[in-house]
């Protein structure tokens, strides 16, 4: 495959941005994270701070009812120009975007369902137990046990919840990607090589 999109949706402390990271640098190729907010920001003139408080959340948490991603965005001179729903069309545009202008690693943001019609992605789910996303938590985020804990419970719930509003699809259902990496049981360089793998035999 010459051309290639690599999404990446993660549980919190797994080390999906790690592994992300790790493949851009292996495979020369750009990696897009948080950048998307400011990109699509820049696209659509409305503030990056409103796209931020929406970034992988929804105000109605595990109760929002599902706004299903049809492609459609608002103009600017309707009330929904700045609603979630008109914030993630603006996000999936320019993950839309950049996948035309060729290979690329996306972190989050429902890249797997918002690109699910073409057949150069590659949709991989990383995900760890809870001991070993403490323990990642931990080293990358300072935080103790309790903290990590809490801090991994809610950022998965909005994770599920906004992905699960956007897409209508449930966030970790193994049938959503190609490819479910648990390292709890592999390195991160482990990682990197089945993904890259993966790559070579599709």
């Amino acid at each position: 495959m010459d051309n290639y999109v690599i999404t990446i949706a993660r549980g919190f402390g797994s080390g999906g941005k790690t592994i992300g990271k790790m493949l851009s640098e292996s495979l020369g190729i750009p990696y897009y994270d948080k950048d998307l907010i400011k990109l699509a920001s820049e696209e659509s003139g409305i503030n990056e701070a409103l796209f931020g408080k929406a970034d992988e959340k929804v105000k109605g948490g595990i109760f929002s009812k599902p706004k299903k991603y049809n492609g459609e965005l608002a103009k600017p001179d309707s009330s929904g120009f700045v609603s979630e729903e008109n914030l993630f069309g603006y996000q999936a545009e320019i993950i839309k975007n950049l996948a035309d202008k060729g290979s690329c690693i996306i972190i989050g943001r429902c890249a797997d369902f918002v690109l699910k019609d073409r057949k150069d992605v590659i949709k991989v789910f990383i995900w760890a137990d809870m001991p070993t996303c403490i323990k990642n938590a931990n080293i990358v985020c300072g935080l103790s046990e309790r903290e990590a804990e809490k801090q991994i419970e809610r950022t998965d719930k909005d994770r599920s919840a906004y992905y699960k509003a956007h897409t209508g699809k449930d966030w970790d259902d193994v049938r959503n990607y190609d490819l479910c990496l648990n390292t709890s049981r592999l390195s991160f360089e482990k990682c990197v090589e089945i993904i890259k793998n993966y790559i070579n035999v599709i």
